[in-house]
């Protein structure tokens, strides 16, 4: 039985792709590298803090938010995600 923190490299990185395109979507790619940047001396609290941003993360995401909650609670799946925007963020600069 697989537990919601406990996912493969490829469901990671499906769910990274995930968000990233999401965030992309709606033009926040910058201000969510800006809020992930800034969370990280908070990334110790762990998933409690999703407690924390959970108003947030439904204002963007609307209901489904388990995926984001999930990356956002592991450290690898953060920088995954910041790496993620980042290259949206360079590939949409260079197409312009």
């Amino acid at each position: 039985m697989t537990f919601p923190f406990e996912s493969t490299d490829d469901q990671r990185d499906e769910l990274v792709e995930t968000v990233a395109r999401e965030i992309q979507l709606r033009g926040l790619t910058g201000p969510a590298v800006h809020f992930l940047e800034a969370s990280r001396p908070y990334r110790l609290l762990g998933a409690n803090a999703m407690l924390f941003f959970d108003p947030v993360l439904r204002g963007v995401f609307g209901g489904d938010v388990a995926s984001v909650t999930e990356i956002l609670a592991d450290d690898a799946g953060i920088e995954q995600l910041i790496m993620r925007l980042e290259e949206i963020d360079d590939e949409m600069t260079w197409d312009a």
